[in-house]
């Protein structure tokens, strides 16, 4: 089945779609209010240094001061060693040193040079880097480095030596990372990506020298452009626009950088939005929903939280054909394809846990483990997976640069507060009964008023009005009790009643 990419620009934000094998494999969207900050390089001023935390806060510009490890930190007197290799999208990897301590490496009130590394996510702030990375189309500029990788995805040793070389020869005063879409490409195409990366790392380290701290001094492209440089490969058969103008803008940035791909791209001009002509719209909603059905019958549980994503696999419906063991085996074999299928799709990264189905035997654990390897190798995103546990667990880890999906499109239920679960009426009602015995005794006048939410109002005018008329005969007082159909379920007020 053919591999699309669909850039919805027909509306007030930005949504890239990457389909492969007919399929919806990624989702990205932008938002004018929400333009990402990842890749933005910035002139900073250390706020404050952290020596009990090898870290310091910078102030870059944003609402939040952004955090800045000692590993982050370019250490000029450091011996680096060179790279072999390299993977796409790992371009801010530190090299392989000794970490000298914070408090050696920057000061107080110092300007400093850095790179977003991953956005403000949640409670946190965005992570910085001074070592400086600018991506081209095949190429990754490195200039407070000296070395030369090429990305794992090139798996021909033959290839690599060729590219190695290349690159050599091009005498480049920076270090180099070779992406995987320089697979192929002839020395003069990597000689004019890099020309292009040298010009704008110049233009910066000028602005850098002019500008005193914060300032933004280089924004990353945004999403429909950082779309076609990294996602728009010899792989991809058709990318699609449904928006004239965004359309002339693709074609101006494909024509200049990727001449030879200008007749894969095309305008929609259907009558049904883009997204719901290629079943997108079913697959968003699928990738915010809590419960993932498998085909099987089987399904998967996601819950995320801050740092850590629990994926449960259960049986669900389906109950097999042949005994116990081949059934769990099967499920979990379906389940390790989905589970990648939603961690890239909803972009989730940091600490991963897949629960699978509890397998007796070591061959299907193995099995299911390799799978999972050749699941993560078609992601992008780094990631690194221990094996499974006899308990049926796999701790993972997935680089996680941006908000996840559910992040970016959701907010935390203003009901629940975000738990997922609010108290019963009668754990309410029980709460009421308990906060009058304590306020009763020292509350004035013999009325006291209860404002509760209507389900709360009827149990204790009804099934636990016994025990409230304990409490007046107790105390000696009159409680009303009021029906606020405007509160929240856990939400009661208790006061004197003045008339």
């Amino acid at each position: 089945m053919s591999n699309l990419l669909l850039i919805n620009a027909d509306g007030p934000d930005r949504r890239v779609a990457l389909i492969e094998n007919g399929s919806l494999a990624e989702l990205h969207v932008e938002r004018p209010v929400e333009r990402s900050i990842a890749g933005n390089i910035h002139k900073g001023k250390v706020l404050r240094v952290l020596p009990g935390m090898q870290a310091a806060f910078v102030d870059i510009g944003l609402h939040k001061a952004a955090f800045l490890y000692a590993a982050d930190v370019l250490d000029p007197s450091a011996q680096k060693d060179p790279l072999d290799d390299a993977e796409d999208g790992d371009e801010k990897e530190e090299l392989p040193r000794t970490i000298a301590p914070i408090n050696e490496l920057v000061r107080e009130g110092q300007e400093i040079l850095v790179q977003v590394a991953k956005e403000p996510i949640g409670t946190k702030g965005a992570r910085i880097t001074s070592y400086i990375s600018l991506p081209g189309r095949y190429l990754v500029l490195m200039p407070t480095v000296d070395h030369i990788g090429v990305s794992r995805r090139i798996t021909s040793e033959e290839e690599r030596v060729r590219l190695k070389e290349l690159v050599e020869g091009l005498d480049a005063p920076a270090g180099i990372i070779l992406r995987t879409l320089a697979e192929g490409q002839s020395e003069e195409t990597l000689r004019g990506d890099l020309d292009f990366l040298l010009k704008l790392w110049e233009d910066i380290d000028k602005r850098s020298q002019t500008t005193s701290a914060p300032a933004l001094l280089y924004r990353d492209l945004d999403l429909v452009l950082r779309s076609l440089r990294d996602l728009f490969s010899n792989q991809i058969n058709r990318l699609i626009v449904d928006d004239i103008e965004e359309y002339e803008r693709v074609k101006e940035f494909v024509a200049a950088f990727m001449p030879q791909s200008l007749d894969r791209v095309e305008l929609y001009q259907g009558e049904e939005p883009l997204f719901d002509a290629f079943g997108v719209e079913i697959e968003v909603d699928r990738a915010l929903a809590r419960k993932v059905w498998l085909r099987s019958g089987g399904y998967l549980v996601l819950d995320q939280g801050e740092a850590l994503t629990a994926v449960d696999v259960n049986t669900g419906r389906y109950v097999g054909r042949h005994n116990l063991e081949d059934t769990i085996t099967k499920i979990n074999l379906e389940a390790v394809k989905e589970a990648v299928t939603q961690l890239r799709l909803r972009n989730i990264g940091g600490l991963i846990v897949i629960d699978f189905i509890d397998m007796e035997r070591e061959t299907n654990r193995q099995k299911v483990w390799r799978a999972l390897q050749d699941a993560l190798a078609a992601d992008r995103a780094k990631s690194n997976a221990l094996e499974i546990s006899r308990l049926g667990l796999v701790e993972m880890t997935r680089k996680r640069v941006r908000q996840s999906l559910g992040q970016q499109l959701t907010a935390a239920c203003p009901y629940c507060e975000g738990r997922g679960v609010v108290k019963t009426a009668l754990t309410v009602c029980y709460e009421v009964l308990r906060e009058l015995r304590r306020q009763s005794p020292s509350l004035p006048g013999p009325i006291l008023e209860v404002g509760v939410h209507p389900e709360v109002a009827d149990l204790l005018a009804d099934a636990e009005n016994e025990h409230l008329t304990v409490l007046e005969r107790r105390f000696g007082k009159t409680v009303v009790v009021t029906a606020e159909s405007n509160f929240h379920l856990e939400q009661f007020e208790i006061h004197v009643k003045l008339s």
